[in-house]
């Protein structure tokens, strides 16, 4: 059996460090994240967090419960950083879901899922929300979700959606714009996170 491709977590944290680089200078906590009711502040904690979380899961491997723990700022904390936190628990998820045995199942909301599965998680997480912290700080900025990064994701996670370059797929997926004719998913869009083979 041919060996489990982990998404590229340390691809996306740099993405997203290369778009958010040039925003440290503003006052995050006081800027809404593009379509969202968090700030870019709370926005760029929530990525964090959820590599974190992830990470978390595939090491407690339990089916049925969330580990109850999550991230907290220190008072030191800066926008700069937050995004040397985004690469260090970007390559934590990494190393984590690589090492672990793909038979390892936990629990999430979004369906049973396997270490590769976390990490097409993380690297989604981290995707979309730097696209709402960037176009939350910059409306004009035009970065979207880079391509080679965005289609193993889409594959993985969302297995009915509609053909197209991938960036605008997996905006679409995500619920953060239209795709040609099919408009902007309701708030309740979700991936599959179920394992399949």
């Amino acid at each position: 059996m041919a060996p489990v491709k982990i998404a590229d977590l340390p691809g996306a944290a740099s993405a997203s460090v290369a778009a958010l680089t040039g925003y440290t200078d503003l006052d995050w906590q006081q800027v809404p994240a593009a379509g969202l009711e968090w700030s870019c502040w709370k926005t760029a904690l929530h990525m964090v967090d959820c590599l974190y979380f992830y990470t978390m899961q595939v090491v407690y491997g339990h089916p049925d419960t969330y580990l109850c723990t999550e991230l907290a700022l220190d008072d030191s904390a800066t926008p700069a950083r937050l995004l040397a936190a985004l690469s260090a628990h970007a390559e934590l998820l990494h190393r984590i879901a690589q090492s672990a045995d793909p038979d390892v199942r936990a629990h999430h909301n979004y369906g049973l899922s396997d270490p590769a599965g976390f990490a097409a998680m993380g690297v989604v997480e981290t995707l979309i929300h730097t696209f709402d912290v960037v176009h939350g700080l910059n409306p004009a900025d035009s970065w979207r979700p880079p391509a080679a990064l965005a289609a193993p994701v889409i594959a993985r996670l969302f297995p009915h959606a509609p053909s197209g370059d991938p960036a605008d797929v997996l905006l679409y997926c995500c619920g953060r714009a239209a795709l040609g004719e099919l408009p902007r998913q309701a708030p309740q869009w979700r991936w599959d996170g179920t394992v399949r083979t």
